[in-house]
């Protein structure tokens, strides 16, 4: 197997951004609105009143002090309370591929290299906008790429996936570079009318180029990836093509994302700090001397314990990188975020984890090398 490097990586981050306090006024008008008009059921017992949310709750929950979002107006309405995002016609480059497009562009400037060199391209991510054609065929014919494409979704870890996807294909001898993209309208997913789950996700797009090593100049070589999964129903999303064969279900809750957050929590966290620990110990690298982790950004709390149990000591914030407090849980493209922002300082030979973790369960490990 050749061995490969991830050579660059590029970053869209969209213009709008929505502060905790905005997101809780109209959380808070829409709980007061629909308590006042079904007063007379609440005093019956039919029903239990909703909850008012707060700033200091979300922060101290997540760790989330803001989001950015495709479509910021309908979100912040209390009488809409979702994201308005008009449909483009089929001759136009979908929302996905552009916000792709532009984060792939960056990686590609940064790369350096004629991108007639990237003979795949990897769409890895949570929220396909539709189920076909691919979208990765999409991103390959708009940035005028060759060789083949697809499409990949294990939820939250499908860029550590896709990363060891790209390494496989660059190790195999199948092409010399990967283009792989994680492109996420997640606040399309998210019930904003749901008290515990109204402030988790923001959208974002990253790009990431995998190449063979004897190719590349600089970036990271890749040590070692290991993949897990294990079936569990505590993080769903029942959306579909075949909730129209059910028509009296399609409003239900569970067409949006529904986690049991406390069980989550509760399994992830161990099943991810073993794996990392376990895939350490495997390719021959002490965890406690890695120099940054850049793991999925989902909530500061799951974070910190597992930065703690991987170092054996509390992780400083450069040890550990925090960016869902600016940018929430972006699905796939939170650990891409934190390593394309947190990466420039480190030094040759310092060793790193990109690490992502969600729903399934799924998780992925990817050690690099700065080169």
């Amino acid at each position: 197997m050749r061995p490969a490097v991830i050579a660059a990586t590029g970053l869209y981050t969209p213009p709008d951004s929505v502060s905790n306090a905005e997101l809780v006024e109209a959380f808070n008008t829409y709980v007061a609105n629909f308590n006042a008009a079904n007063k007379a059921r609440i005093e019956a017992g039919e029903i239990e009143p909703l909850q008012p949310s707060s700033s200091e709750f979300i922060e101290k929950a997540s760790g989330i002090k803001s989001r950015y979002v495709v479509a910021k107006p309908g979100i912040v309405d209390p009488d809409v309370m979702r994201p308005i995002i008009p449909e483009r016609s089929n001759d136009e480059l979908s929302i996905l591929a552009e916000m792709a497009v532009t984060a792939a562009e960056q990686a590609i400037e940064r790369w350096g290299k004629p991108r007639e060199r990237i003979g795949a391209v990897l769409c890895a991510c949570s929220n396909m906008q539709r189920a076909y054609p691919a979208m990765a065929i999409e991103v390959q014919n708009a940035l005028g790429l060759g060789g083949f494409a697809f499409d990949m979704n294990v939820a939250c870890s499908s860029a550590t996936f896709g990363l060891k996807t790209a390494a496989d294909f660059v190790g195999g001898g199948s092409v010399d570079a990967v283009l792989m993209v994680n492109p996420e309208i997640c606040s399309g997913h998210l019930n904003f009318r749901d008290r515990d789950s109204h402030f988790i996700f923001g959208d974002v797009a990253t790009a990431a180029i995998v190449e063979r090593a004897d190719d590349a100049q600089g970036g990271w070589s890749i040590l070692g990836t290991k993949l897990k999964t294990q079936f569990s129903n505590n993080i769903r999303n029942n959306a579909g093509f075949l909730n129209r064969a059910w028509p009296e279900g399609r409003d239900k809750a569970d067409k949006l994302f529904v986690q049991q957050g406390r069980k989550v929590f509760k399994e992830v966290v161990p099943l991810v700090s073993e794996m990392i620990i376990e895939h350490a110990r495997e390719i021959g690298i002490d965890p406690h001397g890695l120099k940054r982790m850049w793991l999925h950004q989902a909530n500061i709390n799951m974070n910190e314990i597992i930065g703690r149990k991987v170092l054996g000591r509390d992780p400083t914030r450069d040890e550990n990188v925090i960016i869902l407090d600016d940018y929430a849980n972006t699905s796939s493209a939170g650990s891409i975020i934190a390593f394309h922002k947190h990466q420039d300082d480190m030094a040759q030979g310092d060793l790193g984890l990109i690490c992502s973790f969600g729903a399934g369960y799924s998780a992925g490990t990817v050690f690099v090398q700065k080169r």
